[in-house]
């Protein structure tokens, strides 16, 4: 009896010897090429968070990059949301039905025509940056017809009233286009993408433009994710969009995949298309 005893013993330790402690890394591969946890999309949904920042959260082993407060990705993070059940509007007040295109809408005001479409709305959020550091001689974008651009200190009262903005917005939305923003923005690297670069294609006739509002970096691979907004026609509310093709880690694109495009719910891009403001 005792003799079975010990064998069993000396079984059950050689088992548990053989196992990797705690925290060793069980792939023999770079902790790069690790594949990350998938995402559960249940939980990045905040439903009563106010801004991009508190509605959507990063995924488990994701960390947003810290942002000076004074830059362009840190307003794109904390712009203010409808609430979390509230439906895209166009211009007329009609309502665009949710279906499976986006999962919030931007709390901004888009005006009683059909003018903020596409790429206007990527230049009103540029514009409404600037314009909220008070930094209006870099207000500027080029028209269509000549490729040369407005500033808006030449259109703005004396006092750089809010209103005035407006007015010049709207003079810019009716004058600028998809492919005179695509003329004006430089060219950006995949890999160095960060917030506040656009996905635009100028089209024939029509193209379309959509900007990358955050990005999500892991904490041991360094892939990142990244978040999409867009307009689109006729002029509607600024929408934050859905992963069509990964349910898994929607809202959310991965950077790292196979293949050179970027499926969106209402337009595909090219990795090529991906560009910035100068």
């Amino acid at each position: 009896m005792m003799c079975r005893i010990m064998i069993l013993a000396l079984i059950v330790l050689t088992i548990a010897c053989s196992k990797d402690s705690p925290g060793r890394n069980k792939d023999k591969r770079p902790l790069s090429l690790m594949p990350e946890k998938k995402i559960k999309a249940k939980s990045l949904i905040h439903p009563k968070g106010m801004t991009v920042y508190k509605r959507i959260q990063s995924p488990e082993g994701y960390m947003r990059p810290k942002v000076l407060k004074s830059s362009f990705a840190y307003y794109l993070r904390h712009l203010p949301l409808k609430s979390h059940d509230f439906k895209v509007r166009y211009f007329d007040g009609y309502i665009k039905e949710k279906g499976a295109v986006y999962l919030a809408v931007v709390d901004m005001d888009i005006g009683k025509k059909d003018l903020q479409q596409c790429a206007d709305a990527v230049m009103r959020l540029r514009g409404e940056y600037l314009y909220g550091q008070k930094r209006y001689k870099r207000i500027h974008f080029n028209f269509l017809k000549d490729g040369r651009p407005r500033y808006y200190k030449n259109y703005a009262d004396k006092s750089y009233s809010y209103r005035s903005f407006r007015k010049y917005m709207d003079y810019v939305f009716m004058n600028a286009n998809t492919r005179s923003l695509h003329r004006e923005l430089k060219k950006v690297v995949w890999k160095d993408m960060k917030a506040g670069d656009v996905f635009i294609q100028k089209g024939k006739p029509y193209g379309h433009a959509i900007i990358v509002l955050d990005v999500a970096q892991a904490k041991v691979s360094g892939r990142k994710l990244f978040l999409l907004a867009q307009s689109y026609m006729p002029a509607q509310d600024i929408q934050i969009l859905v992963n069509p093709k990964d349910k898994e880690t929607s809202p959310w694109y991965q950077h790292t995949f196979e293949g050179s495009f970027v499926v969106t719910p209402e337009w595909i891009f090219k990795r090529g298309d991906l560009k910035r403001f100068k």
